[in-house]
């Protein structure tokens, strides 16, 4: 039996919709249904087994790019249950990389940060820069760099790091044919080698022919889940409807779907998030402490003109909040 190595169960990210750092400190007071905020995932949940190649389709906004943000561990979902097994690299357009540092120095710190000590990275380097086929740019600042010389470091580092799950998030979208082709022989090899990988393009011929399997995300929600060529079809169909509309209809359609993200969960409606934060209980004493904390925090961000104290004590609040 087929190992499932990621699973996710009814998992969102909500963001606060609040303008200002005095009305998120003011929102404290009010309970979560009242608070302005945006679902960029709503009630995700899928399963995906060892050697699965997944593609991630959908309109832009549709939040494929935050789904695979989640996978990769660079943000939390803020309900729902995620799990797992095994290392994750996530590669996008300049994602890791910093643009002052040059090609080598952006390999050698995104190597350290994995955890990769000095004489591995050192050699790993040849097989990365052969593989870039930077040259001379290599020693470069990145920031020097076009958006496909940026993908093709970027995509370097992270097959050489051999990961379990690999994450290509558009980054194949840039480049020339030569290097895609290099990309997808290598897509290949980790295919074979028993690897699970996520393909998130907005290319639905690119998908279809690397995977065999689509997770098409609307607007937040998994509208379809199923064979690469079944799921195509129906969103190529969708994407033909799509096309036809005015410009005005275009808009409409938008903007419904843009305020059921921005709608307010409560009653009936809630879903069954499986968070651990709503079930804890607070013994009367931490209750007033962080009220405490609050008022000292309301007091600072209204009277005083320095905002960087008031953001300091914040983070105070947020870390004993969820330390306790």
């Amino acid at each position: 039996m087929t190992e499932t190595i990621v699973q996710l169960k009814q998992v969102s990210k909500q963001y606060s919709m609040l303008t200002s750092q005095s009305k998120q400190l003011l929102s404290i007071f009010k309970s979560p249904e009242k608070k302005p905020a945006f679902f960029a995932l709503r009630d995700v949940s899928f399963e995906v087994k060892k050697g699965e190649t997944v593609g991630l389709i959908g309109l832009n906004g549709s939040g494929k790019s935050t789904l695979s943000n989640i996978l990769a561990g660079i943000i939390l979902p803020t309900y729902g249950e995620m799990r797992i097994r095994g290392e994750v690299s996530l590669l996008a357009i300049s994602t890791g990389l910093k643009p002052t540092l040059s090609g080598i120095e952006n390999i050698r710190m995104k190597c350290l940060m994995l955890g990769y000590s000095t004489q591995k990275i050192e050699h790993m380097i040849p097989a990365i820069t052969e593989f870039a086929d930077l040259q001379s740019f290599i020693h470069q600042p990145i920031k020097r760099y076009s958006s496909g010389m940026k993908a093709r470091l970027g995509f370097a580092i992270a097959v050489q790091i051999d990961p379990d799950i690999l994450i290509i998030d558009e980054a194949l979208a840039v480049g020339d044919t030569t290097f895609y082709k290099k990309c997808t022989d290598k897509i290949a090899e980790f295919q074979a080698a028993g690897k699970t990988i996520f393909f998130v393009s907005h290319s639905l011929s690119q998908v279809q022919n690397l995977c065999d399997r689509i997770i098409w995300i609307h607007y937040g929600e998994v509208r379809l889940d199923g064979p690469a060529q079944e799921v195509g079809l129906e969103y190529s169909k969708f994407v033909h409807r799509y096309n036809k509309l005015s410009k005005e209809d275009k808009q409409a359609y938008q903007t419904n779907l843009k305020k059921r993200q921005m709608s307010t969960i409560h009653g009936k409606d809630k879903p069954t998030f499986a968070s651990k934060k709503e079930a804890k209980s607070y013994p009367l004493a931490t209750i007033m402490y962080l009220g405490s904390l609050w008022l000292l925090v309301l007091v600072s961000a209204i009277f005083m003109e320095s905002s960087h104290f008031a953001t300091k004590v914040y983070e105070i609040i947020a870390s004993f909040w969820n330390f306790s």
